[in-house]
Formats: C-alpha cells, structure tokens, sequence
C-alpha cells in the first residue's frame, strides 16, 4: 500500500447505490474532521472492483475507511452459498468486534466499485481513539451492533447436531456465551443435516460437527479446539510468567484485570466459558450505577473484555483452572488444556452458579428446555410457547421481563409469600404490571414431565398441599448459588457452603506457619493464603450485585499492591492514580 499526500475527499452526505441504511447505529458514517484526523496518520490505497481486502476465517491487522467506491460484506465466498450481507460506501469504516479482539474474520470483504480506502494499523488506531473519545465510542458501538447483527444473520461457523445431544448443547452455550456468529443446524429436523452429512461423508452417530468456510470440519470438537479454530485465544500458555492471576471473568475478575493491568502489573485473565461471568447472561441489568436505561450483561462483559486487553491484560478462553500451587514465594495455577501460569499473586474470581433443581424427569430435559440462564440464546429455543421461571431474586426478576417480550406467557414460581422479600422494588413494580407475567406464590416444582422436552411441570402450593398441572414447554430455574470451589477445597479456607473465606476468619483457618513472618495481618480480601485474593460472588459474605462485584475487583488491586509492597518482588507499578 503506497501513501500520499492528498487530503481524505469529504464523505457525502447520501449513500452510494445498494448501500445497506443505518439502521441501528451499526454503520455511521464518520465526519469530514474525523476522516482527516485518521488520514494524518493512515495510508491511502487504491482499490479495484473484486479485489478482497479482509477475508473469512483469517486476522485483520488494520482499521479500513472507505474514501470512495464501495465494498460489500461478504458470507461464504467464493462458495455455492455466497451472499452478500451488507454494502457499504464512502465515510464508512470495516471491522466489527472481532477486530478488537484478534479473532478471525467472520466475512469477506470485498470491493464492489473502484475506489480509495485508508488504512491505519489497529495499535495506531487504539492510541489515537484515546485521544479522541468521541470517535472511540463511535467505533465501538459499531462494532458491537455489528456483532450483535452478523449473530443475529445465522453467519460464521455452523454446529449441526441433536437437540438431544449433551455435546450439541456445549458448543452451543459456548459459542453463544462468546457471542461468537453462528448457526446451529438441528439434526433432527433441519432439511441441510442430511444434505451436509453425505457432502462430508460423516456418519450421524459421528455429530455434533463443527462446519467452517464450507472447507474445514471438526468432530466434536472440545471448547478449546472451537476457541482455536476462530481465534479466540492462543493455543497454549506455555508456562507464562505474570505479576497477577486472576481465575474468573465475571464483574469482579474483569474490574481486576482494568485496575491491574492499567496500574503496570503484568496481568492474565482465565475463565472457563466466556467472559461475563454469571452477569453475562443476564439480559438487562437496570441498577447498575452509570446506565439509566441499563444495560445487556453481554454488552458489559464485551467493554469490560476491550477496557482490560486495551491497557494490556491478555485474556485466556477458554481455561478451566484445576489446581492451584505455592512456589517460591509465587504461585502456579494449571489450567486444563494448556498449561500453567506462574504468577507472584492470584485474585480468585470464579463466581457462583444456580444450583440445579433436583426433581424427577428434570435430568434429561436440562439443555432441551430446563435452562439455568435466561439469554437470546435459550429465548430462541421457546418463542411461540408459555414459559415457566423458578425463583424470586433479581435473576429470576430480570428473566421474567426478558421472556416476557417474546413468548405468550410467563408464569413466575415463586416460593415465598411475598414477591419483594428478596426482589428490587423495580423489577417487582415491572412484574405486577406486565399482562403477560402470572406469579404464582408459595409454589415449589415437584416434577417434571417430557420425554424429548418439557411439556408440563407439577406446581405444588407449600402451603395447602395442593398439586397442579402447568403446561409449559421451557423452564427457567434461578434458586440460589453454589461457589466454584471444588479446585480449591485443599487449598485455601473455605465456609461451610463452599464459598472462599477473607480477612481475619481466614487467617484463623490457615495451616501452619503459613502467616508467620509476613509483617502483617490478612487484608480484607485476602484468603488463608498470602497474596492469594477472593473478589465477587465466590466470596464469603460478599453481597451479590454487579457493583458490589466490580468494587470488589477494584479493591482486590488495591490490596495486591499492599501485599507487593510488603515483599522484594520487582514489579512495574504506575503510581497511585486511579487506583
């Protein structure tokens, strides 16, 4: 790509011919002064009709703005199935999420009418969005509306297998909790399943099967493998050194990772499944300090994910932590299938997950139609049929809403007398009013019934006694937590349910000498074992709110450097601002 001289030619004010509208706030256009900006420190290069410049299933390492001509967006090219997703013209930009994120391209972009188009590497686009947030806050509600879209037009990769399949329903949570575009294509009744299994030559027996480019095929794949084929992290660890650990991903472990890397720490961040946590499926959460008219749990780990590798924290998933060792004054976390970090602190963040609902005939309908999260991905699954939802917190509040705009009916299985015992005013104010919401008090399930999938539930009033039928056709369940904690039952002090201990009640369950000669008592959020912290839900006594998860996070960096202060470890540390 040649450069010059010449200025930027001004965006026009009307689209070129076939451009797709902006109809989401998904393809701005940018302005004259932004373009000129980007042109100071861009390259300009000519570009001609069928000429690729991004293409599927490979990295982009440059921000592209289209000065004239225009360019189409691209699904499956070069294939019988080719379509054209999008076109755009002069003043707009490519990229969507992904690009962020070091993915792989899940289209091809591909020139439709002569023209120019400037090119900034994304390391100099990233510096000069900081310095103007205005066009940073451009690009990224773009790129997220972009996501949002290509998830919503069935592109990318595709997962053909059974409903019925436990393997089926793990690729797709997994891709769904990334938000990763794809489609799933139902072995049972999808026309393409079997048209696709002859092509491939792949017995049914042999599925789920991811498909890639109409090229690649995967057999069952594990998360790890799907994450590698798309991008979605690194093969291998590799024994990496760092300053801090952090194990979980949710509100607190991504506050971490923004406040640790961001002061100079060397920080890696683990999760399991995807970014986001227990929040992350959450659909819209409306109290969280900042966002007046709330905001998705989706959209809150994907900022949080960009805030934290933006300053520098590489970000691992998937990695299932399942040990966690003292070594030299550090610590060695193994993680399953890929290896070990060697860290001088860890923040354990790991979250909690809804206990499961244990009645009978539940166990083979869990992934069919029992859920344990209430997102547009199990939304999808029940759409033209009533719902039930178990449970009388703030999950199950924000699930109620959620469904309620798109399925007929929702009934609310509460088991408690009173809707506000353990409820936010606002979100019982929004049930009580809502037509398509019947709560149903004093209630508790006692059955399930449904071979394939759910068809009714037994409803019992724990009051009376009395048992009903209620047909519905999706459960989802919300009834409390349990810590992911069993990796670390023999290492750090637990309380009796299983959740991390802190502070002055873990230090009086260490082991040994454990704490002598450190100088100091247990911080706050510390655990039995120095320079080991606990943040968010996975903590004794923690209160279990998105804010309250976030400060945590925020704090535990705090106390990190307290504890860095009190060893002879050479860390680069910024100085106190904003810590």
């Amino acid at each position: 790509m040649a450069g010059d001289d010449r200025p930027p030619e001004a965006a026009p004010d009307e689209a070129v011919p076939f451009e797709t509208p902006d109809l989401y706030g998904a393809y701005p256009r940018l302005s004259q002064a932004q373009i000129a900006f980007l042109a100071e420190h861009g390259e300009r290069f000519r570009v001609e009709p069928g000429q690729v410049l991004v293409r599927e299933g490979e990295r982009c390492a440059d921000f592209l703005v289209i000065l004239n001509g225009s360019i189409e967006i691209v699904e499956a090219h070069g294939t019988p199935g080719e379509r054209v997703l999008r076109v755009h013209g002069p003043g707009r930009f490519l990229g969507e999420l992904g690009l962020l994120q070091g993915q792989v391209a899940f289209y091809t972009a591909r020139v439709r009418e002569p023209g120019e188009v400037l090119s900034l590497p994304l390391d100099r686009l990233r510096v000069l969005v900081a310095r103007d947030p205005i066009l940073g806050d451009l690009v990224l509600r773009a790129y997220l509306g972009r996501r949002a879209l290509l998830v919503g037009a069935g592109a990318g990769f595709r997962i053909l297998g059974s409903r019925y399949s436990p393997d089926t329903r793990r690729l797709r949570e997994f891709a769904a909790r990334n938000r990763l575009p794809h489609r799933w294509i139902d072995l049972e009744s999808d026309q393409e399943a079997e048209a696709l299994l002859r092509r491939f030559s792949i017995p049914p027996e042999e599925t789920p099967i991811v498909i890639w480019r109409d090229q690649r095929v995967l057999r069952n794949p594990s998360n790890a493998e799907l994450a590698r084929l798309i991008g979605l992290s690194s093969p291998s660890i590799e024994e990496a050194r760092s300053d801090l650990i952090i194990v979980g991903s949710g509100p607190a472990g991504l506050a971490a990772a923004v406040y640790s890397a961001s002061e100079g720490l060397t920080t890696d961040l683990m999760d399991t499944i995807a970014t986001g946590g227990q929040a992350g499926t959450s659909s819209l959460i409306e109290n969280y300090f900042g966002f007046p008219a709330g905001i998705s749990g989706s959209d809150l780990a994907e900022r949080g994910e960009l805030q934290a590798r933006k300053f520098g924290a590489r970000v691992w998933v998937p990695a299932e932590a399942t040990s966690l060792k003292p070594e030299e004054g550090a610590y060695r976390v193994t993680f399953a299938e890929r290896g070990d970090v060697v860290a001088h602190t860890v923040v354990l963040a790991t979250g909690a997950t809804y206990r499961r609902l244990e009645v009978p005939g539940i166990e083979r309908l869990e992934g069919a139609s029992v859920y344990y999260a209430a997102t547009v991905y199990e939304a999808q699954q029940c759409s033209a049929d009533p719902v039930a939802v178990v449970g009388g917190g703030n999950s199950a509040g924000q699930a109620v809403l959620f469904l309620a705009k798109r399925v007929p009916r929702v009934h609310l299985l509460v088991r408690g007398p009173d809707l506000a015992a353990k409820m936010s005013r606002y979100l019982v104010d929004q049930i009580e009013r809502h037509p398509r919401v019947n709560v149903v008090l004093n209630s508790e399930v006692r059955e399930a019934e449904g071979d394939d999938v759910l068809r009714a539930i037994v409803v019992e009033n724990n009051r009376t006694g009395e048992r009903r039928k209620l047909v519905v056709r999706a459960m989802f369940v919300f009834i409390g937590t349990q810590p992911r904690t069993a990796w670390l039952a023999d290492v750090v002090a637990l309380d009796d349910r299983g959740f991390v201990l802190t502070g002055a009640a873990a230090q009086a369950r260490a082991s040994g000498t454990v704490w002598e000669g450190q100088g100091r008592v247990c911080l706050g959020l510390e655990t039995s074992l120095p320079g080991v912290f606990a943040a968010g839900d996975v903590r004794s006594g923690s209160v279990k709110r998105v804010a309250s998860a976030v400060g945590e996070g925020a704090m535990a960096i705090h106390q990190v450097h307290e504890h860095l202060g009190h060893t002879t470890v050479d860390v680069a540390r910024h100085p106190d601002d904003g810590r």
